[in-house]
C-alpha cells in the first residue's frame, strides 16, 4: 500500500472566515400541528423547550458554532434574535448545548 493511503486525512477547520455561512432569512417556521390534548401542563412546557432548543441548535450549526463551549449564552440568545424567536432561558441554552454535545 502506498504511503500517501497511510495518511489520516486533514481535519476540517473550525473557521468560517474563507466560506461564510448565511441562514436563510427570513426565517420561516415549520407548518404548526395541533399538540395531544390530555396531558399535564409540564409535559406541553418541556415538548417546546425541546422544539426551541433544536431550532436554536441547528440554527447555530448553520452560522459554524459547531462546539459546545462554543456556544456561550450571549450567543445562543444572539441567534434567536436573528431568527426572530424570543430570548430563551439559562435552562434552554443548557438543552442547547447538551443537544449539540450529544450530536457528535
Amino acid at each position: 500500500m502506498p504511503a500517501a493511503a497511510l495518511r489520516s486525512k486533514p481535519l476540517p477547520t473550525q473557521s468560517t472566515a474563507n466560506h461564510p455561512v448565511q441562514l436563510d432569512l427570513p426565517y420561516v417556521p415549520v407548518a404548526k400541528r395541533p399538540l395531544p390534548p390530555g396531558r399535564p401542563r409540564e409535559w406541553y412546557a418541556t415538548h417546546n423547550r425541546r422544539l426551541k432548543a433544536m431550532r436554536l441548535a441547528i440554527a447555530l450549526l448553520d452560522l459554524g458554532v459547531y462546539l459546545p463551549d462554543q456556544a456561550r449564552n450571549e450567543k445562543i440568545r444572539s441567534t434567536a434574535e436573528l431568527i426572530g424567536i424570543h430570548p430563551p432561558s439559562d435552562t434552554t441554552c443548557h438543552m442547547v448545548r447538551a443537544l449539540m454535545r450529544y450530536s457528535r
